[in-house]
């Protein structure tokens, strides 16, 4: 996950509407089905996915009063967090 990337979408989302991203999210899934694809291509889909998915939390974390710096900060400290565990 990159924060830059998740930041961008966060914005697009407060600019536009969630369920683009959500349908995005449902498209890329749908392409992982393709028996196709290369290992490399998989590892994109699945890293956009990721993003997709952490601006989405994001922007639960703004409505649900979080400033939005503050809930950036904040998904990528669980997100560390994990990573580490």
């Amino acid at each position: 996950m990159k924060l830059p990337v998740i930041k961008h979408l966060t914005n697009f989302i407060e600019e536009n509407d969630q369920d683009y991203v959500l349908e995005t999210i449902e498209t890329l899934e749908a392409l992982t089905e393709v028996s196709s694809l290369k290992d490399e291509e998989l590892d994109v889909i699945g890293e956009l996915i990721s993003n997709l998915y952490g601006a989405v939390e994001v922007d639960k974390m703004i409505k649900d009063g979080s400033p939005k710096k503050e809930a950036l900060n904040n998904f990528m400290k669980r997100v560390l967090g994990a990573i580490d565990k």
